[in-house]
């Protein structure tokens, strides 16, 4: 994923996360809002999860997903919360998960 496309602010964390447009289940959450620019997206993975090396392979492994997931032409800022329940999945699961989640915010924001 391209540095524009990343959010690594912590203002900008805290702008999409007030507006409160959220959306969850066990491995994710996810806050969205749109923006006038590109699609951007920003990766969150609490220490609770283990240390320094297994939060970045959650961190690469959501990059890959995102890429794999999202439409780059959309005019969207996400901030991906990773919860717990992500390392009792494999990648798949996870990916079905990620999706799912995905289209959800699509159907509502076509409404």
């Amino acid at each position: 994923m391209k540095k524009e496309y990343r959010i690594k602010k912590n203002e900008d964390f805290q702008s999409i996360i007030k507006k409160k447009k959220s959306i969850a289940n066990r491995q994710f959450v996810i806050y969205f809002d749109q923006n006038k620019d590109h699609l951007r997206v920003g990766i969150s993975v609490s220490k609770k999860l283990g240390h320094a090396v297994v939060r970045n392979r959650i961190k690469r492994q959501v990059r890959m997903m995102v890429q794999q997931v999202f439409d780059n032409n959309q005019k969207m800022d996400f901030i991906i919360i990773v919860r717990y329940q992500f390392l009792n999945q494999n990648y798949h699961d996870n990916l079905e998960s990620l999706v799912s989640l995905y289209n959800k915010i699509n159907r509502r924001m076509e409404k």
